[in-house]
């Protein structure tokens, strides 16, 4: 179902059931997984890679070119999974070449309008970013994390899987997963109880997450000594294990962010 004033280019390849709607836009190299809407002013501009059940929303535009001096024309790529929500006036960008060539979006997400998601970045499934947030270049998102209005991430930041950052934050080196972060400067504020109760913690989970906490950020504890100790027993508990490994990479990159050792 292609509305008589969308444009859709001879070279993009559209699936069972995709709709376009008035004024969207579709362009070179883009692929459209069956059941996909683009509504009225949509574009989506390759390469692109889109799966199944996306919805754009009027305004949105995926795939543009990425906002980086240093990018030189390369053929770059969008990949994104399947039943994403893309609210109005979001934009996304493909990758660089010099970031790997590819920005990547997993499964079940829901980005609010005006949201941004810059060139290189990598997204899992079932994260909510909310109106007005920014991701800088280079950002990974790990699954299952909500990211609140207007919070703005620094370009090589890791967000830790489960993961809670509040509005108005500006995170410049990697959180950690489980966490709730808020604040100028942001501070790890405790345990996101109410985002793990809902994908199914155990009380008995949560409260091995929040003893970690605890002894990390409110014992006075040396670093060192509580990651040692969180360390020991990580190997009987997964959850510890992730988040002991987030931490540990955060400390050995630059500037508590892991990705910049990525940094070409």
């Amino acid at each position: 179902m292609i509305h008589p004033t969308a444009v859709v280019s001879p070279k993009a390849r559209l699936g069972k059931g995709v709709e376009v709607g008035p004024h969207a836009v579709v362009g070179d190299d883009v692929v459209l997984g069956d059941g996909c809407v683009l509504m009225a002013h949509a574009v989506v501009l390759g390469p692109s890679t889109l799966g199944r059940e996306n919805r754009i929303f009027p305004g949105a535009v995926l795939g543009a070119e990425p906002q980086d001096l240093k990018y030189k024309g390369g053929k770059t790529t969008l990949e994104v999974g399947d039943r994403n929500l893309f609210r109005e006036s979001v934009t996304v960008n493909r990758g660089t070449e010099k970031g790997g060539g590819v920005t990547r979006i997993g499964s079940d997400n829901l980005l609010m309008a005006c949201s941004h998601v810059a060139h290189d970045c990598r997204l899992g499934d079932g994260i909510v970013i909310a109106n007005g947030v920014l991701l800088a270049g280079h950002v990974h998102v790990d699954s299952h994390v909500h990211l609140m209005g207007l919070a703005a991430i620094h370009q090589f930041s890791t967000v830790g899987r489960y993961a809670f950052v509040a509005g108005y934050t500006p995170v410049a080196q990697d959180v950690p997963p489980f966490m709730i972060v808020q604040g100028i400067p942001p501070r790890v504020r405790g345990v996101n109880e109410i985002g793990l109760g809902r994908h199914g913690f155990s009380p008995e989970r949560i409260q091995a997450v929040k003893d970690a906490c605890k002894k990390l950020y409110r014992s006075g504890a040396l670093r060192g000594e509580a990651l040692q100790a969180l360390e020991l027993a990580g190997d009987a508990n997964p959850d510890l294990k992730l988040l002991v490994e987030a931490l540990k990479a955060s400390d050995q990159g630059k500037h508590g962010r892991a990705l910049e050792a990525t940094r070409a």
